[in-house]
């Protein structure tokens, strides 16, 4: 039998119970990989019910432009784009590779569907819920086929860019 906590004053009770009860799955679609400054990039749609991500294009053209400072954080040329139609705006993070087993991420926002608005988000600003599904994933397969894996890096890489999470995350 599992004993009940007492929580400390600093949890919100109300606002836990209220995120509970808003909490619902969002549709993830893997939209191919593809070269951004010479990064290999995996790209995924993340929709709110009712909102669809039109294209990959202007995320791309957004992470070409971070990617292009790639080798100054260490960067070992792969990324993962997740473009989120969220619910009060989009959101646009970049996760790559970097040296020393570590990853860079930055995260853009901006009002939905103006591409043009996105800016990067505040400092400490880190993945949403159904954000960390994917980036959980992404962290599997990086481990499985890039660290672990056999054969020639050409392989490995290919087999990374392959593994894809689709469907409702929660």
């Amino acid at each position: 039998m599992t004993e009940t906590l007492t929580l400390p004053a600093a949890v919100d009770a109300a606002a836990l119970l209220s995120l509970s009860g808003e909490h619902h799955a969002r549709l993830v679609r893997p939209l191919g990989a593809h070269e951004a400054d010479g990064h290999l990039v995996k790209a995924y749609a993340l929709e709110k019910p009712g909102r669809v991500v039109a294209g990959v294009e202007a995320g791309l053209e957004l992470a070409a432009g971070h990617l292009a400072l790639g080798s100054a954080r260490g960067s070992l040329g792969l990324a993962v784009l997740i473009l989120h139609a969220g619910g009060d705006g989009d959101y646009v993070l970049l996760h790559t590779w970097i040296e020393a087993h570590m990853s860079d991420l930055a995260v853009f926002v901006g009002p939905a569907d103006d591409p043009a608005g996105l800016r990067p988000g505040r400092a400490g600003l880190a993945p949403c819920v159904w954000e960390a599904a994917i980036l959980a994933h992404e962290r599997e397969a990086f481990t499985r086929h890039v660290l672990d894996g056999g054969g020639p890096i050409e392989e490995r890489v290919s087999a990374w860019s392959a593994d894809v999470i689709s469907g409702e995350v929660r």
